[in-house]
Formats: structure tokens, sequence, C-alpha cells
């Protein structure tokens, strides 16, 4: 079924086909697989309890449109964002890019944003089946770079107590210098956004493309923040000859470059580590979750597999046991 849907997506251009999927879940509200949640699944990580291991990444329901529903496909935790704290449209169209021989996704998005007194709202009420609901955060694009730790605080001041994690996303590769921070800046801006958000955990992405991972993991774990995700989009292109456009690959072609980001963090990291990127299969997931990840997060897997590959990798991961 779902490959007769994404043939008819495919049609479309790949923002507005996403924007279609968004409306679609919407309108099913899948909520029978709320019903089939399997208790021996959950885990506690960073002091939550997560119905499952599987989440859904940042990027996907950017504006927090959708997530209850989505919830409902059976994701262990959502992630919206990422939010800025004032409305901004992000680069210019065409932006997402689709290579379906390679199960591929470029995007160069640039944050668009409805801004975090729009999206706040949509945060308010229950978690349908218990699921957690993370919030991604960033600065809007035109704040100076020697202004943007004020921009997360921002942030963290209005979603603390509506989310029950914030990830600090320090490594999307579409916003001008927002990398800088992954070096030494990281320390200072963690600490900062950790003493403000109290009781919400605070987690950090992290770029693919780092030289020096086990740097930002060691500015991470002295900065009190309680985990990290590994990782974001790159900037390289494995897998790809000519040109690309500029922007951030995901998918497939990330998945050897994403679990050796991965496995150098789990070497040096005391913190609990979620695993997203190249993430396409059950076993894909496997792979990192026996690395040592906590937890793993779909997003172009899920555009390419659809619904079934969040109950494949749930299934997986019900097998790794055990408390972050």
């Amino acid at each position: 079924m779902y490959r007769i849907a994404r043939g008819i997506g495919f049609r479309f251009d790949p923002e507005t086909a996403h924007r279609l999927a968004l409306g679609a879940v919407r309108l099913s509200r899948p909520l029978r697989a709320l019903k089939r949640r399997d208790e021996s699944a959950a885990a506690a990580v960073f002091g939550l309890r997560f119905p499952n291991r599987v989440g859904l990444a940042a990027g996907y329901d950017k504006d927090a449109v959708a997530w209850r529903a989505l919830a409902g496909l059976g994701f262990g935790h959502i992630e919206v964002g990422t939010v800025t704290p004032l409305p901004q449209p992000g680069h210019p169209r065409p932006r997402l890019f689709r290579y379906p021989d390679r199960r591929a996704l470029i995007n160069r998005m640039g944050f668009p944003s409805a801004g975090a007194e729009v999206v706040a709202p949509r945060l308010e009420g229950s978690r349908p089946g218990g699921v957690i609901l993370g919030v991604s955060i960033g600065p809007n694009a035109a704040t100076p770079p020697e202004r943007r730790v004020d921009d997360y605080l921002v942030l963290v001041d209005r979603f603390r107590g509506l989310a029950d994690y914030l990830a600090v996303n320090v490594s999307s590769p579409n916003t001008a210098g927002l990398r800088d921070l992954e070096g030494a800046p990281l320390g200072e801006l963690l600490a900062a956004v950790k003493r403000r958000a109290g009781t919400t955990p605070v987690l950090v992405k992290l770029s693919p493309d780092l030289e020096d991972p086990e740097a930002a993991v060691g500015a991470a774990t002295r900065s009190g923040v309680d985990g990290i995700i590994v990782g974001n989009t790159t900037v390289s292109r494995p897998g790809f000859s000519g040109d690309t456009p500029p922007g951030g690959l995901s998918g497939a072609p990330l998945g050897p470059l994403a679990v050796e980001r991965l496995r150098r963090v789990l070497a040096v990291s005391t913190l609990p580590v979620i695993a997203c990127g190249g993430i396409m299969t059950a076993g894909d997931a496997a792979e990192r979750l026996a690395a040592g990840a906590a937890l793993v997060q779909l997003y172009t897997g899920l555009v390419y597999r659809g619904p079934a590959l969040i109950a494949e990798v749930a299934t997986i991961a019900r097998t790794r046991r055990g408390d972050s």
C-alpha cells in the first residue's frame, strides 16, 4: 500500500509531497497502533520512559502540525522542529531533492519555522500512548553569531515544561556559521542551556562531519547535558559523482559515515546516545543498537520505506533491553 502511495507522492516535488504526507497522516489519525504498544519494548533513557526505542528525527514535522498523529504510527518518541525564536522562511525553493536510486535526499531547507510562539501551543495537552516529545531548537538565520546563545535561551524558556526533552541543534549545514558552535563555543553554550532548562533533559545534536567528535563529546559531558544525538546530514557526497545541489545529504549513502562517527562518540561518551542518520532497514537499526546506541531515529528511511519500517525497527529494538 505504501509503495503505491509513494509512487503517487513522488510525482510531486519533494516539499509538496512532504506537506501532503503530513496532511494525510493528520487526517488518518492512525490511533490503532497506540493500542498495540508492547510494554516489553519500553526503555528508560535520560530519566524518561520511552514506549520503545525508535523515534522520528527532527525535520519531519518542523512546526508540530502532525506530531500526535505521527505518534500513532508506533514511534516511541517524536522530535519536532527545528524551531527558531521568530518565524523565518528558510532558503528559497527548490531546497529538497530526491535521489530514489540511492535512497537519499539532499536538503538545504535553512530552518524554515513558524516560530516559537506558533509552535508552543501545539505541544500543550496529553501525550498519546505515552510518546516522548522532544523539541529541536536553533537560532534565527538573522541573529548575529555573538547573539546565538541568546536565541537558544529564549527557546529553552518557551519550551521547558512543554517538551519532555530539548535538543540543541548546532549541526545543520544549512545555516551559515552554525557548525562553528560545535567547536570552542560548544561547552559554554550547552552549560548555559542546561542551567536554564532546569529539570528538562538537554541533548546536543552533533554533525557526522566533525573531524574531532571526541572533543565535542568532552565539552558536552563537562557541560552537564543529558545526552547526544549522532548525527545530522552530511555535506560530503559518498557514492555520488558529478554536481549535486548544496546542502545536507541523508539516507543510505550517509550510513557508513554515520556508523563510524557513532562508534567514535560511543567510545568516549558516558552519556546516552541517539543514533540518527542512514537507518533504512531494521538491520541498520540493529547495528546501531548493538554498537551501544540507546535509541534510534528515522527520517529518510520513513520517506522511502513508509510506516512498516517503524514496526520492523521497534521489533528489532525490543531485543535490546536495559536502561540508559
